[in-house]
């Protein structure tokens, strides 16, 4: 166990932090299954821009890493596109 009253207070932010980032990335996650769901095209080009927005605002907060976020977006935008 820490000795030093910075680091008791270090593991305690890392935790705090750690709970608050899981819950937002597995937001993130469901969010993508019910988008990767989704089989009309006017549904999905209305969803796109809200879950775009979201993924890159994790990326901005380091939540998820910003080449992770490029390559949702990616695959979530040519998704859309195969779509009839």
């Amino acid at each position: 166990m820490a000795n030093h009253k910075s680091s008791i207070k270090r593991i305690r932010q890392n935790n705090t932090r750690r709970l608050h980032n899981r819950y937002y990335a597995k937001t993130m996650r469901t969010s993508l299954k019910k988008f990767r769901s989704l089989t009309d095209k006017t549904e999905a080009t209305a969803m796109l821009p809200k879950l775009q927005a979201m993924i890159d605002k994790l990326a901005k907060r380091k939540v998820i890493h910003k080449n992770k976020a490029g390559n949702l977006i990616s695959k979530i935008t040519r998704f859309t596109a195969k779509l009839a």
